[in-house]
């Protein structure tokens, strides 16, 4: 009797087991970024409805001595990830980090500076149209593209409409259409200097770039790449240092906090209203 008993107990364990490990296998991740899934699980995600793919572009640049070179990547990752699940039906791509920043022969612009990286506009936007028929190949239907930095923004709208006119004369199109919302870098620079405005930020801390709204963006979604010990207790720096129109120094979480949310929020607005009215 007892040997029939833990042969039971023995078979029970491994159907148990068994169940416990199709479960798991049946299970996709909870994941917003395509590089976290397998080719089936997109595949079968895709087929269900997630048609929309945003592709983040960041860059890697100097932003003065206080704010780490990938502030732009990990801040449209952030963005991008909660821009997706905004919208229910959206998967990431891939951080686009390698943009133009400037001439190397003479060093121009942000290359001055140790760190930058930068490729030829045309590179970047072959780049951009490359990855664009890419995800249109595997039935993605609206390719969005959100570009977390001012310089390349033009590169960006050129793309977007050689795509979409590409695609359409071709008269073989799966329904896909290239979009820049604009209200994406719209609200991450002129939009949020009026916030910050609204809560006693002065123009003169705010800044163009690594100032006060750049460093409290960062501040708000990767607060390790922020210097803050050295920007709280340092002197006020300036275009030298990289710091171009602003001071970092008063920068913190909760008012980078209010454009992360003002980003995302218009952003998923605008998408919906522009996918949903096709």
């Amino acid at each position: 009797m007892h040997h029939l008993l833990h042969r039971a107990q023995t078979l029970l364990a491994g159907v148990a087991l068994l169940f416990a490990t199709h479960t798991v296998w049946a299970q996709a991740p909870h994941t917003v970024f395509l590089e976290d899934l397998t080719w089936t699980e997109l595949r079968d995600l895709v087929h269900q409805g997630k048609t929309t793919i945003l592709v983040p572009i960041g860059g890697t640049e100097q932003s003065g001595p206080y704010v780490a070179l990938g502030k732009h990547n990990a801040r449209v990752k952030v963005l991008s990830q909660r821009i997706a699940e905004g919208l229910g039906n959206a998967l990431v791509a891939p951080v686009i980090a390698y943009v133009p920043e400037g001439g190397t022969a003479p060093t121009t612009s942000h290359m001055r500076f140790p760190g930058t990286i930068t490729v030829p506009d045309e590179v970047f936007k072959k780049t951009l149209e490359s990855a664009a028929n890419s995800f249109k190949v595997h039935g993605f239907q609206n390719i969005v593209f959100l570009g977390d930095h001012g310089g390349y923004q033009k590169d960006v709208q050129q793309v977007v409409a050689l795509l979409n006119k590409s695609w359409a004369s071709t008269g073989a199109t799966n329904g896909a259409r290239a979009i820049v919302p604009e209200v994406y870098y719209s609200t991450s620079s002129d939009g949020y200097a009026q916030i910050l405005r609204q809560h006693g930020i002065r123009d003169d801390e705010i800044g163009t770039h690594a100032g006060l709204a750049d460093t409290a963006l960062l501040l708000a979604v990767a607060p390790q790449m922020v210097r803050k010990e050295a920007m709280r207790s340092g002197p006020k720096v300036g275009q030298a240092d990289g710091v171009y129109g602003g001071d970092p120094r008063r920068a913190t979480a909760e008012l980078g906090q209010l454009g992360i949310d003002a980003i995302v929020s218009k952003t998923v607005q605008a998408l919906k209203a522009s996918t949903s009215a096709r």
